[in-house]
C-alpha cells in the first residue's frame, strides 16, 4: 500500500556494521550461503478431489500444522488506534503485526521510540512483530543499524524482516530509472548487511503487489523483465520467505464499484495464485520456500460505504473464505490491511468500534492448530477443518450465497449428535450460540452470507 507522508532523521551506524558490510561487498556479488528457512507449513498433501454436491471431512487425514502467523494485520505510526478503541485492538485475536505497513516505511526512518511503542502495543495484543526496513530511499547501513537496535541492544528478538515495499512503484516515486536488476542488487546488499548484525533473522521479499496466477499479467519493469522471476533468480538463495501483496479490486481507478458478486467470485483466485507462486519459487530456486501475503484486502482504494467495500459486512465473508484458502495452501504469514486507519474502509478497528471483518478473527481464534482434510463440492459453500490441542474437531463453513443453504455433510468415522456453534452473519458478530443439534437428516443449515464455526467434541 502506498502513501505520501513525512521525514524522520537517519540512524547513526556503528563502525562494526560498516566494516562487516564492506567485507561482504568485497567478496563480490556471489550468492552467500543463506540462513536456513525456519520450519514452515509444507506444500499441500495430495488429497481426493471434491465430491459433487456434498461437504466432506476426513479427520484422519492430517495435513500438518497451521501457522499461527496467518492471523495478522498491518500497523504504523501514521495509523494509530483511537484511544477509546484500544481494548478492541488488544482483544482482536491477531497473532502477528507488520510494521510500519505501507509506503510510509520507505519514506521515513523509524525512530527508537516508535519501535519501542510498537513493541509495547504488540505485547498488549499478544502478537509477534515483523518489521519492514526503509529501502527505496534508505541504505543497507541504516537497515543494519535498525536490526542492531531492535535485536542486539533492545533484545526484542524480531525474527522476520522485510526489505522494501512494492518496489515496482519505485521508479515512478523516485522519478528515475529503477528496474528489477537495481532492486535485486540493493536487496542483496541490504540482506547481507542485516544478517551480518544478526544471522538468525529471516528475510522477507520482494513484497510485490498485483501478483496473480500467471506470468503474462504479473508485474514487469520498464524493460519488460518480470519482477518475481528475476528476483527469485538473483536472490532465491538469500531470501527466506517469498512475499506478495494482493488487492483484487478495483482493476483500475475507472472501474465500476465492486459488488457482492465480484467478491464472491474472487476467492478461488487465492488458490490459483498461491499454487502458481509455490511452483514458480521451486522452479526458479530449487527450494520450497515459505510464502507470505504481507498486505491484502479486497480493495486498494479508499472506497467505503458500498455493498462490497472493505468496511462492508460482505467483506468479512470474503475475508473468512480468503483466509481459509490461505490456510489450506500452507501460507506462513498473512497480514490484513490494516488494524486502524482514519481514511477509507480498511480498518479492523474504527472510531465507532470493530468492523465486520474484525469478527472473522473472533471466529478463527477457536479453529484448531492442525489442518485436516476437508473439501466442498457445493457451489458457493466452503469448508475448512482442523484438530485442536484439546482433541476437538473444528469446522469453519462459509455460505457465500445470498440465500440459505441446506447441504449434506459427511465426516469419515461418523458425526456427533451435537456441536457448539459460533456464528458470524448479519445478525450475529461471532456469537457463541452454544450446543445445538449438529445435523438434521445429514444436512447442515447455513444462513445466507454466513460464517459458522462448529466445535465437535
Amino acid at each position: 500500500m502506498r502513501y505520501v507522508t513525512v521525514y524522520i532523521k537517519e540512524f547513526s551506524v556503528s563502525n562494526l556494521v560498516r566494516f562487516l558490510l564492506l567485507l561482504a561487498l568485497l567478496t563480490g556479488c556471489a550468492p552467500a550461503t543463506p540462513t536456513p528457512a525456519p520450519p514452515a507449513p509444507s506444500a499441500p498433501t495430495a488429497v481426493p478431489t471434491a465430491r459433487p454436491d456434498i461437504l466432506y471431512v476426513d479427520p484422519g487425514l492430517d495435513l500438518g500444522p497451521i501457522s499461527p502467523l496467518v492471523y495478522g494485520s498491518n500497523y504504523g505510526p501514521w495509523a494509530a488506534v483511537p484511544a477509546t478503541r484500544l481494548e478492541d485492538a488488544y482483544n482482536s485475536a491477531l497473532n502477528v503485526i507488520r510494521f510500519p505497513g505501507g509506503e510510509w516505511g520507505d519514506r521515513n526512518t523509524l525512530q527508537p521510540y516508535q519501535v519501542d511503542q510498537f513493541m509495547d502495543f504488540c505485547q498488549r495484543v499478544g502478537a509477534t512483530a515483523t518489521i519492514n526496513v526503509r529501502t527505496m530511499t534508505g541504505t543497507p547501513e541504516e537497515a543494519a543499524e535498525l536490526v542492531r537496535y531492535v535485536n542486539i541492544e533492545k533484545k526484542y528478538g524480531i525474527r522476520y524482516w522485510a526489505i522494501g515495499n512494492e518496489p515496482q512503484f519505485y521508479e515512478a516515486a523516485l522519478g528515475e530509472t529503477y528496474g528489477v536488476e537495481r532492486f535485486n542488487r540493493e536487496f542483496r546488499a541490504f540482506a547481507l548487511a542485516m544478517k551480518a548484525v544478526d544471522p538468525t533473522i529471516q528475510i522477507i521479499g520482494p513484497e510485490l503487489t498485483n501478483f496473480g496466477p500467471n506470468l503474462a499479467s504479473n508485474p514487469k519493469d520498464s524493460e519488460g523483465k518480470d519482477w518475481m522471476v528475476e528476483f527469485l533468480r538473483a536472490n532465491g538463495d538469500i531470501v527466506d520467505v517469498v512475499s506478495i501483496h494482493r488487492y483484487p479490486f478495483p482493476a483500475s481507478s475507472m472501474a465500476p464499484a465492486r459488488t457482492v458478486e465480484d467478491l464472491r467470485r474472487d476467492t478461488p483466485n487465492w488458490t490459483a495464485t498461491l499454487r502458481y507462486l509455490r511452483d514458480l519459487v521451486h522452479a526458479e530456486t530449487g527450494r520450497d520456500l515459505p510464502i507470505a501475503v504481507t498486505e491484502t484486502n479486497s480493495d486498494w482504494s479508499k472506497a467505503n460505504g458500498g455493498e462490497a467495500t472493505p468496511d462492508s459486512y460482505y467483506n468479512a465473508v470474503w475475508w473468512a473464505d480468503s483466509l481459509g484458502r490461505m490456510i489450506r495452501e500452507r501460507v506462513l504469514l498473512v497480514n490484513y490491511w490494516i488494524i486502524s486507519y482514519s481514511m477509507g474502509g480498511w480498518s479492523l478497528v474504527t472510531r465507532d468500534g470493530p468492523s465486520p471483518t474484525y469478527y472473522v478473527y473472533q471466529v478463527y481464534k477457536h479453529f484448531g492448530e492442525k489442518l485436516v482434510y476437508s473439501d466442498s463440492g457445493v457451489a458457493d459453500v466452503s469448508i475448512y477443518a482442523a484438530r485442536r490441542e484439546d482433541g476437538a474437531l473444528t469446522l469453519v463453513v462459509i455460505n457465500l450465497a445470498d440465500d440459505e443453504k441446506r447441504v449434506p455433510l459427511e465426516i469419515a468415522g461418523g458425526a456427533p449428535a451435537t456441536a457448539s456453534l459460533i456464528r458470524l452473519d448479519p445478525e450475529h458478530n461471532a456469537v457463541d450460540l452454544g450446543v445445538q443439534p449438529f445435523l438434521s437428516d445429514g444436512l447442515l443449515s447455513l444462513p445466507p452470507q454466513s460464517v459458522t464455526l462448529y466445535i465437535l467434541d
